[in-house]
């Protein structure tokens, strides 16, 4: 029984993978969910939406605009102000073979949940030898906005990888989001979507490859952004955007960066991690989180444990400060990483800065 569990807690979902064309538009990441949303609905008619506002309003982020109107009530259900309710509904409708798709207005609201997310939704499979399935998907903004205060700007990505049952996925681009979230609604068990307000309105690339209806991304497996060959910086959500930034200045002064799109926190990418680190000898974490017990802690530990030899630095986390998020704004700005804080890491790996104690 716990082998075929172990399987089934890394089977990625049902995808068809296809080499990527060259760019042919831009899109946005808010129209990459809504077009993944409405596609995975059209074909799949168990599928549905629940949340505060996705129906009337279209979505606090507009994230469901249009769905109402196509798919009707029944499919696209406006909740009261109760996430445990709602959640729990949805994870009941999941037992009987529905793929309900739960929206948090936030990811701090699911606090409020965290009972049927944790011990409904991600305990049943184990629980009941394999007999029941929990295909859920849970989604919403993760992680700081600008200017709601500490109750609206927590991340949650440690929270959730911790616990053995759920998948936790992290997009970043408009591929991310559509490829991830059509994974996830397609995926048997239990999947906590993080996406980022800040990164709605984005504009990226897409290939016609992304645009087919069939095309999803593999649960558990990084993408190398940018290769490089002097340091690694791994980053998920909004931080490989900074990473990215930080690589073109550490470029200008001769230092070659390879930036890992985590996309996947669990399951979390540790070989191509630790391929990476072997390559470069060296390790940047960024993330928006606070240090103490994160996803960079737990990447640490992979490449101490699998690469330890490789290293030719010792490795340096990034992160949010170790206090709830200030609302002031330019305390907030100082309690989030920034590019320069990626760059000043990575120069201390490659020898080219002054200790940090002597910068302090």
């Amino acid at each position: 029984m716990l082998r075929a569990i172990r399987h089934k807690s890394i089977h990625p979902a049902f995808c068809a993978f296809r080499a990527f064309s060259s760019a042919a538009k831009e899109m946005t990441v808010r129209d990459a969910l809504n077009s993944a949303l409405d596609e995975e609905m059209s074909a799949d008619p168990k599928v549905f939406l629940m949340g505060e506002e996705v129906g009337e309003y279209q979505g606090a982020y507009k994230i469901t605009k249009g769905l109402l109107d196509k798919y009707g009530p029944e499919r696209v259900l406006d909740t009261p102000i109760t996430e445990a309710g709602f959640a729990g509904i949805g994870v009941g409708a999941a037992y009987y073979g529905l793929r309900p798709v739960v929206e948090f207005m936030t990811f701090n609201f699911s606090m409020q949940a965290i009972d049927h997310i944790i011990n409904s939704a991600a305990k049943s499979y184990y629980m009941s030898a394999g007999q029941i399935s929990v295909p859920i998907v849970f989604r919403g903004p993760n992680g700081a906005a600008a200017g709601v205060g500490a109750q609206h700007s927590q991340c949650y990505a440690a929270w959730f990888a911790a616990c053995p049952g759920l998948k936790v996925l992290t997009p970043y681009s408009s591929e991310d989001a559509r490829g991830l979230l059509k994974a996830a609604i397609r995926d048997p068990d239990p999947v906590v979507f993080l996406e980022n307000e800040l990164l709605y309105g984005e504009l990226f690339p897409v290939s016609a490859e992304v645009l087919d209806s069939s095309f999803c991304l593999p649960i558990g497996k990084a993408k190398i952004e940018r290769e490089g060959k002097d340091v690694t910086i791994t980053a998920y959500s909004k931080m490989v955007g900074y990473a990215l930034k930080a690589a073109d200045i550490l470029a200008k002064e001769g230092i070659s960066a390879e930036v890992i799109n985590l996309r996947s926190i669990r399951p979390l990418d540790r070989s191509t991690i630790n391929a990476s680190v072997r390559k470069t000898n060296r390790l940047v974490t960024v993330e928006e989180s606070f240090p103490q017990h994160g996803v960079g802690a737990e990447i640490c530990t992979s490449v101490v444990e699998e690469s330890f030899g490789y290293l030719d630095a010792p490795v340096e986390r990034i992160a949010g400060a170790d206090v709830p998020m200030p609302y002031a704004a330019n305390l907030e700005r100082m309690a989030v990483p920034q590019v320069e804080d990626i760059v000043r890491a990575a120069k201390r790996t490659c020898h080219r800065s002054v200790p940090l104690a002597a910068t302090a």
